[in-house]
């Protein structure tokens, strides 16, 4: 029984390290695509992501499971509305994205996927009224002079990095008061989102026809249709991973992804990364070292010894 439960933790961690190798090395997908805008190339996305689960859903027969959540959406307003603002929310960060590769933003994209879990807690606190412990407190200071420092030091507001941050942390939270399984999740959000695609493609983009051509852009075409493959692996991956491993796994295997981007960004494509950059990203770095063991027993006792609880039992 014990090395079931090995083999099935080491299946996880494997699933949730291959979704967070691929999201990080996303980047090069993208920068394979030539002459799509960042518009086409979303829509795409969205449209051939929908295709791809469509297709997965049939073969694993899960196509019942989708028909009941749909009519339970439809069922409660309120849950329907939730998921529109789930697919809208991502498509915006979907977007942000492709557009920052585009245009030589990488470095960008990946301190917003470093920032990312403090949003995700942040917006915790603000709307599941979460409590923050001291050292949480600390590492978003941290974080906070970071990106104030390349802010104003650096001369550019990295708004790349907090549009990213967080419409991915608002997905995840309107995501959590949902609960759709990964595949019928993704399924709902592209399935809403597919006809604005479409309608973009078809009326406002005016090199949409000319980029997707297999007969004179065969290999740009198969990329665009490839933009749904990425998309869906790694969600489905991250979800294998994510049923079989601790949180506390995953929030250490997520800076994966990020710290490829960072790495693609200064060797692979010669982003411009000076001393403002490098001292914003230690202090994110620290202040992400610090916000992950800050439930640690030690620092726990460290915080109890600085700031002792007063015994309402006793009388006044």
């Amino acid at each position: 029984m014990k090395k079931i439960e090995q083999n099935e933790q080491m299946a996880g961690a494997l699933a949730a390290m291959g979704a967070y190798f691929l999201w990080g090395v996303m980047p090069i997908y993208w920068k394979l695509i030539k002459g799509a805008s960042a518009g086409e190339v979303l829509a795409h996305r969205i449209i051939w992501s929908f295709v791809l689960m469509l297709i997965i859903l049939w073969i694993t027969r899960s196509y019942k499971q989708l028909n009941q959540d749909f009519r339970a959406l439809f069922a409660a307003k309120k849950r329907l509305l939730i998921i529109t603002s789930a697919s809208i929310v991502i498509t915006v960060n979907w977007y942000t994205f492709i557009w920052a590769v585009d245009h030589g933003h990488v470095i960008q994209a990946s301190l917003g996927y470093y920032i990312n879990p403090l949003v995700s807690v942040l917006l915790g606190v603000f709307f599941l009224k979460e409590k923050l412990s001291l050292w949480q407190i600390v590492s978003f200071i941290l974080a906070l002079i970071g990106v104030l420092i390349m802010t104003f030091q650096g001369g550019v507001f990295p708004w790349i990095s907090l549009i990213l941050a967080i419409s991915f942390g608002l997905y995840g939270l309107l995501k959590k008061t949902v609960h759709l399984s990964a595949m019928t999740g993704l399924t709902i959000e592209t399935l809403i989102i597919t006809p604005v695609a479409l309608i973009y493609l078809f009326f406002f983009d005016t090199t949409a026809g000319q980029t997707f051509n297999f007969t004179n852009h065969p290999g740009q075409a198969l990329l665009l249709m490839g933009a749904g493959v990425i998309t869906a692996i790694p969600l489905l991956l991250f979800a294998a991973g994510a049923n079989r491993i601790s949180l506390a796994m995953i929030g250490f295997f997520q800076y994966i992804a990020p710290t490829l981007m960072l790495i693609l960004g200064t060797l692979l494509y010669h982003e411009p990364f000076d001393k403002e950059h490098l001292f914003s990203f230690i202090l994110i770095w620290l202040s992400l070292i610090l916000f992950t063991v800050s439930r640690t027993k030690w620092l726990i006792r460290v915080e109890q010894r600085l700031f002792p609880k007063k015994d309402k039992s006793i009388a006044s």
